[in-house]
């Protein structure tokens, strides 16, 4: 036990970057907020499961095989990186695996394919990380619809191939193009250290400008695929509450989008977190108000 405790310390700590799951909370909320009835048991196991180890497990590896020197989402400045950063990111994923567990054995199963593809991403003896289309196409899949899949499916407590029906696959698809227009935009102010490591990210092969077009233009396919969704399952009200709580978020896009576009400096750290931050809380308001609509 002592040895197991020695590796916690404030360094690990910060590598694991909890508060970090925060900025991941729009998709779960989004999920529940789309089912009938809710089976609370399953939907609190797997809510402790992925925000509290999945997640920082996956962070903490990350920090292991990129040893940044620079910031990253949710550190400005990375501690030192030492092997206790992997062994922490094993017990995390083991007790992320249990409670799914606790679930049932599919959700186990989806849990353990979750962990296989994000250490896939950042180990070097694969490095999705390393191309640019396929490592944007995981992230985008897996921290998006797979988890909207895993959740809702969880919520409904429902874990068969008729689960799949077109609202479904619909609400995967918005959560994919959330995450795939917002991913690139976190990618923006790393592009000098990603180079060093070979890693060829979709933001450095499209560039500053060419991510903010590219993020512009995936968050309005987003948009209009969730106005098909909401008109064809819910009511054009649901879908007003989903664009006027996103106008915080266009707003600062464009402001942010115009100081880069004067000066590229200004596509840095801060203004990303910023971005991430004012889009977390715009989301994580406006799937709220949806789950309150659909369920009260």
């Amino acid at each position: 036990m002592n040895k197991i405790a020695a590796l916690f310390d404030r360094n690990t700590l910060l590598h694991l970057r909890l508060p970090f799951s925060f900025f991941l909370l729009p998709v779960f909320l989004f999920a529940i907020s789309q089912t009938g009835g809710i089976h609370i048991y399953n939907t609190v196991m797997l809510f402790i499961a992925l925000h509290f180890f999945i997640y920082p497990g996956s962070n903490i590896y990350n920090s292991y095989m990129d040893e940044d020197k620079g910031s990253i989402g949710g550190l400005k400045q990375p501690p030192p990186v030492t092997k206790k950063l992997y062994y922490v990111s094993i017990i995390f994923d083991i007790i992320g695996i249990v409670l799914c567990a606790f679930i049932g054995v599919t959700m186990a199963m989806l849990g353990i394919l979750y962990i296989m593809v994000s250490k896939a991403y950042s180990w070097k003896g694969i490095r999705l990380k390393k191309f640019a289309i396929a490592g944007w196409l995981v992230v985008m899949l897996f921290q998006g619809g797979y988890t909207y899949m895993m959740v809702k499916m969880t919520a409904d407590n429902l874990f068969r191939l008729d689960w799949f029906s077109i609202n479904n696959l619909l609400g995967m698809l918005i959560a994919s193009l959330l995450i795939g227009g917002y991913y690139p935009l976190t990618q923006i102010y790393q592009h000098e250290e990603d180079k060093s490591r070979g890693d060829i990210t979709i933001s450095y092969m499209l560039g500053i400008i060419g991510t903010f077009i590219f993020s512009g233009i995936l968050f309005l396919i987003a948009s209009s695929v969730a106005f098909c969704y909401f008109q064809l399952f819910y009511s054009i009200t649901h879908f007003i509450i989903f664009l006027c709580c996103l106008i915080p978020v266009i707003c600062y896009y464009f402001y942010w989008f115009n100081k880069s576009f004067r000066q590229n400096q200004n596509a840095d750290y801060q203004h990303a977190m910023r971005m991430t931050l004012i889009s977390s809380c715009c989301l994580i308001t406006c799937f709220s108000l949806l789950f309150y609509l659909n369920h009260f």
